[in-house]
């Protein structure tokens, strides 16, 4: 049992590749590999804002050669938005450890007519119907942040679900669609080459690495915070001592200066729990999240 772990680990990230899921997890998977002295395969499984893969992992053997790094959509949201989520979060994992926190940046492609909020709202408002916005999938976090803004500002803008951030991204920069909320990660590039505008952050704070940039507080709707999260998790009933290998493992990686320079430039704040902890964490997240889904909801009708 000592020799944990003496084979490659396979680390699922449930969505797209080309999205921030999938850029922040193969930084980890590279340097968890070094840790712990054995292949760290990255898989992406997307689909369903996060669920899919997620669930694929919620199915697995709990040998530690079966992880997953999710998210706030996947774990926390899903199960107010989805009708049929095939897992239970607080029973069908083994929770490792809260790994980053990930603000949400709205942009809009450079052909839309607005570059702040008041005026994308203003054109919303023109045009009700018109306006459309991306997600990388249903529940998702930025599917669940352009829900709150049509609400709270009171637009019709329709939502356009991808399988994935990278997909969304490449339709945002074709003009296939309009604006969206996504990981900063994701964003970060095409926003500082001018291929997308930055129109406001998610985040309590503004972004260091864009600091030009307001928040939604800012730019006067307070009520809009979006800020992902991601974590991971593997099968349920992990042995203690696996859980507790992969749990100080990665720790040892994001504590790594060379990780935490990557993600700084990205915009991602590394974060770091016990398991215990995270297991709380994606239990107070579910109850917040279903509430901002219900006030959503009753708005709308």
């Amino acid at each position: 049992m000592s020799d944990y772990p003496n084979q490659p680990i396979r680390m699922i990230i449930p969505f797209a590749p080309g999205g921030p899921a999938d850029a922040i997890g193969r930084v980890v998977a590279t340097k968890l590999s070094d840790v712990l002295g054995t292949p760290v395969v990255v898989e992406s499984r997307g689909g369903a804002g996060g669920v899919i893969g997620t669930g694929y992992v919620a199915k697995g053997q709990p040998d530690g050669y079966l992880i997953a790094m999710t998210s706030a959509g996947a774990l926390a949201i899903s199960a107010s938005v989805h009708e049929n989520v095939p897992f239970n979060n607080a029973t069908d994992f083994s929770p490792i450890m809260l790994l980053a926190n990930v603000p949400e940046l709205l942009v809009v492609n450079n052909e839309v007519a607005a570059t702040s909020l008041e005026e994308l709202v203003e054109l919303a408002t023109d045009n009700p119907g018109m306006l459309n916005f991306a997600s990388s999938g249903p529940g998702s976090m930025p599917h669940l942040a352009g829900e709150m803004l049509g609400h709270v500002a009171n637009i019709d803008i329709v939502h356009v679900p991808y399988v994935g951030a990278g997909p969304a991204v490449l339709d945002l920069l074709g003009g296939q669609v309009d604006m969206m909320f996504a990981d900063s990660p994701v964003l970060l590039p095409q926003v500082k080459a001018g291929a997308l505008r930055a129109i406001a952050v998610g985040s309590q704070a503004r972004m260091e690495a864009l600091s030009e940039v307001p928040t939604m507080s800012e730019a006067g709707v307070p009520e809009v915070t979006a800020v992902n999260w991601y974590g991971i998790v593997a099968p349920p009933e992990l042995p203690d001592h696996i859980t507790e290998t992969l749990n100080n493992a990665f720790m040892t990686v994001i504590q790594d200066e060379q990780v935490i320079e990557r993600m700084n430039d990205m915009g991602v704040m590394l974060a770091g729990s016990t398991p215990e902890a995270f297991q709380a964490y994606i239990e107070s997240e579910t109850i917040k999240w279903e509430a901002v889904v219900r006030a959503s909801e009753g708005s709308s009708n």
